[in-house]
């Protein structure tokens, strides 16, 4: 009898999305995989869907599978987050201590192709924030790596932006 194959190397696999509707779709394809963390870089989060209710769920299940799971969102500008994404900001509220948000400095903003990254393995990667076409891929982790190495670098020019609370006099 043949053995189970419990210790197989997962199959690279990449896949072309050509529209808002497919790379909505990857979006949640890339969060659902996540086990630890989620890395998201963009420019204002006003592609992706994240201003709905089943971001708001996919990104709250991310972070109840595991307590110590990390989302660390960088954007160019705030606004939209802040004012259209409020599932986002609430989960903020409650989830403080598991997700970042950080803005460029002014110097970094030349960046325009958004990507998410899970677990350094699986990825969705839009080629140009105004352009709908982009790579989805699972288990690559060569070009996950590639990404990361660009959101440290995104991560080194950029400061804490949005908080869970307001603080004012």
């Amino acid at each position: 009898m043949a053995e189970p194959m419990a210790n197989a190397i997962p199959v690279k696999e990449h896949r072309m999305l050509n529209g808002e509707a497919e790379y909505d779709a990857g979006v949640d394809e890339v969060i659902i995989r996540a086990q630890k963390t989620l890395h998201l870089f963009d420019a204002d989060l006003k592609h992706g869907g994240f201003s709905s209710v089943q971001r708001f769920e996919a990104i709250r299940d991310f972070l109840l599978r595991g307590r110590s799971n990390q989302l660390v969102i960088i954007l160019h500008e705030t606004d939209f987050l802040t004012t259209r994404c409020p599932r986002l900001m609430n989960l903020l509220k409650t989830h403080g201590h598991n997700i970042h948000i950080l803005k460029t400095h002014e110097h970094a903003r030349g960046a325009g192709d958004p990507f998410i990254v899970a677990d350094e393995m699986h990825y969705l990667h839009r080629f140009h924030q105004d352009d709908p076409r982009s790579l989805l891929a699972f288990n690559d982790h060569a070009g996950a790596r590639q990404l990361e190495e660009r959101f440290a670098q995104l991560l080194e020019a950029s400061h804490p932006a949005v908080f869970a609370t307001t603080l004012g006099l």
